[in-house]
Parts: structure tokens; sequence; C-alpha cells
């Protein structure tokens, strides 16, 4: 059975204004076994984009690494979920004081008017491991953003 692990936050409102933490997707990524689930809860409004997801790969020497391959398993059913390609910049992350490196977005948009639960599943891809990431969407007009504070 797999492992289920839990990660939540506030809202991010700034469109590409990445941090250290950023990183932590790919790293959280690399330190689990294929197989395993992390839940993430996001807060989004009714037909604004939300980012639910950075995904990047900085290798050892602080450049880019290849990638990760992003599929959506389960689609969800009062909104639509689309990846960007975007620059993460990045800085106090491991050993790497300030670095630049290409990474994928998610982004996850309610359906105009709607308010309730949504859900859905993505599959990240990279070196061979796969990681499941669950979302668990709370969309209300009052939401103000939201993601997981990335």
């Amino acid at each position: 059975m797999p492992q289920r692990s839990r990660d939540s936050g506030k809202s991010a409102g700034s469109r590409y204004g990445f941090a250290a933490v950023a990183f932590l997707v790919a790293t959280a990524l690399t330190a689990a076994a294929e197989g395993d689930v992390v839940e993430r809860l996001v807060k989004a409004a009714p037909g604004r984009d939300v980012r639910v997801g950075i995904y990047t790969s900085i290798r050892p020497d602080c450049t880019s690494g290849p990638l990760p391959a992003i599929r959506l398993v389960t689609a969800p059913l009062h909104g639509a979920v689309t990846v960007k390609r975007g620059t993460l910049k990045a800085t106090n992350v491991k050993q790497c004081l300030a670095t630049e490196v290409p990474a994928f977005v998610a982004f996850y948009r309610a359906a105009l008017g709607y308010n309730g639960a949504d859900e859905f599943d993505l599959e990240i891809s990279i070196a061979g491991r796969k990681q499941r990431q669950h979302f668990r969407v709370s969309v209300s007009n009052g939401a103000g953003g939201g993601g997981d504070g990335i």
C-alpha cells in the first residue's frame, strides 16, 4: 500500500516569485520511493489560476538537471490543470547560494462560479522515479488565492 504524506500551506500569489522552498518539490520526489502519494491541500478562487507545484531538477554543481515528466492522472471535475515552463531563481538551496534553472509550474483554475471541493492527481517522473501527488482543492469566492505556500 502506498505511503501518504500531507503538505499544506498558505496563499502564494506571485507568478514566478520562487524561493528556495520551490526546490523542495523536486527534492521530495528524489527522496520518495516509487509508489508514494503526497497529499496537498489547495485553496482557490473560482476563475483564477492558483500555482499548485513547481518542478525542477538541480544538480550538486548547481546546474540544471533534466526536467521531470508531469502527467495528469486524474483530472479535476470542476476545473482545469495547466503546466507552463518557467525559470526558477533559487537562493540558498543546498550548497547553491544562487542559481537559475528551468522549471515546470503547475496551475489549477476552478470553473467560474463554482464553489466547493475538487481534486486531481499528478504523476511526477524523473530519473526513473515516480511520485503521485493528490491535490484536494477547496474552492471559495473568499479564497483570495491559494497554493501550497511555494
